[in-house]
């Protein structure tokens, strides 16, 4: 194996005094403009404004796409209804296959299946495109 060639004494910085000053002075730097952020924010504090009112919303807030339709619905029935609504709906849709146990066969039963799947998909994108644009 190759020797590697250590250093000598006069080639090397020590750590003491030479690294520990340079980090002390990067530590007393950071410190100070903490320090001074802190000072300029005890001498002109960001107001607070009005408090929160979970009841009415700004006209600029919206929710994301897919809570659209239900924001759209919130804005027309009573709250506690709006949001009792959709979990109804989820637990209703969940509990739909275990009470539907006979065969059915008949082309009107999925006629009527498919037309209110349908009717209910409509008015979900269409509550989801209100909510968009107003």
């Amino acid at each position: 194996m190759p020797d590697i060639e250590q250093p000598s004494a006069d080639e090397t910085i020590p750590f003491y005094p030479d690294h520990f000053r340079t980090e002390l002075r990067v530590v007393l730097w950071i410190i100070g403009i903490i320090v001074l952020i802190g000072i300029i924010g005890l001498l002109m504090p960001v107001g607070q404004g009005d408090p929160a009112d979970p009841m009415n919303t700004p006209n600029h807030v919206k929710p994301e796409w897919y809570f659209l339709a239900i924001y759209q619905i919130l804005k027309f029935i009573p709250k506690t209804a709006g949001a009792l609504l959709p979990v109804i709906l989820i637990i209703l849709l969940t509990i739909v296959p275990f009470l539907d146990r006979k065969p059915d066969r008949s082309p009107s039963i999925y006629r009527k299946r498919l037309i209110s799947v349908i009717i209910g998909l409509i008015v979900l994108t269409a509550l989801t495109i209100w909510g968009e644009v107003t």
